[in-house]
């Protein structure tokens, strides 16, 4: 069922995206792709100040609502920035105009989703429901989204977004295994699946210890698998 609302999802962004026009669909694209990428690295620190400021019956569901939070708010904004810069429509050559329109369109409607199957990881639900499992190609099987896309985002930490002071990148959790010369060992799908395994009570979290890392080494006092991380 879940490969059914992915789909819908694609399809809905799609169409209206492509209602934009070719220079509108291709700046609605990259306030997506800036948005989700934005929302990535920062979620985990406001999830946090969340914390601080909802009941503790909100600990399990600040990471979601700050990362869909910050998706949805920076999407607005630099749509709105986007049309003060261009407020009417370009002209586009006419037998460029649909591929143009078309192809950013869907590519935003691909992306929407891989950042919202993703977010599905943080929410406060069954390790597994509707058809969702984190170790299963979730689109009909044929693709993981959210596994693209946060290769995606650590590739973009890893390049052009690394921080030279510290050289932290997301999810970039090292460990050192003699057979194998990776140090990085992304995390992020274990972690939230251990996390809404243990809230719907399928798994013993009593040796778990408030605090641990998130993907961009900030504190994270939300309970968590007892993981040792690295850290970069």
């Amino acid at each position: 069922m879940i490969d059914v609302a992915l789909a819908i999802v694609v399809a809905v962004v799609t169409w209206t995206v492509a209602a934009e026009g070719a220079w509108g669909a291709a700046a609605v694209f990259l306030s997506v792709l800036l948005s989700g990428l934005v929302a990535m690295d920062f979620f985990e620190p406001l999830a946090n100040l969340l914390e601080s400021m909802f009941p503790v019956e909100w600990a399990g569901r600040v990471d979601f609502i700050a990362l869909v939070s910050l998706f949805a708010g920076g999407v607005f904004g630099l749509r709105t920035l986007s049309e003060r810069l261009a407020p009417g429509f370009i002209a586009v050559n006419s037998r460029v105009y649909d591929v143009f329109r078309w192809g950013f369109a869907l590519a935003t409607g691909y992306v929407t989703m891989a950042f919202l199957l993703t977010a599905l990881h943080t929410a406060p639900l069954p390790r597994e429901f509707m058809g969702f499992a984190p170790e299963r190609k979730n689109f009909f099987g044929l693709t993981a989204p959210d596994r693209e896309w946060l290769g995606f985002v650590q590739y973009v930490s890893e390049k052009s977004m690394r921080s030279s002071e510290d050289g932290r990148i997301f999810d970039g959790t090292s460990y050192r295994f003699r057979t194998q010369s990776n140090l990085i060992w992304p995390t992020f799908i274990f972690r939230y699946a251990t996390r809404r395994e243990a809230a719907s009570g399928g798994l013993d979290v009593s040796s778990t210890t408030a605090g641990g890392s998130s993907p961009n080494g900030a504190s994270v006092s939300r309970p968590i698998a007892p993981i040792q991380p690295g850290g970069m």
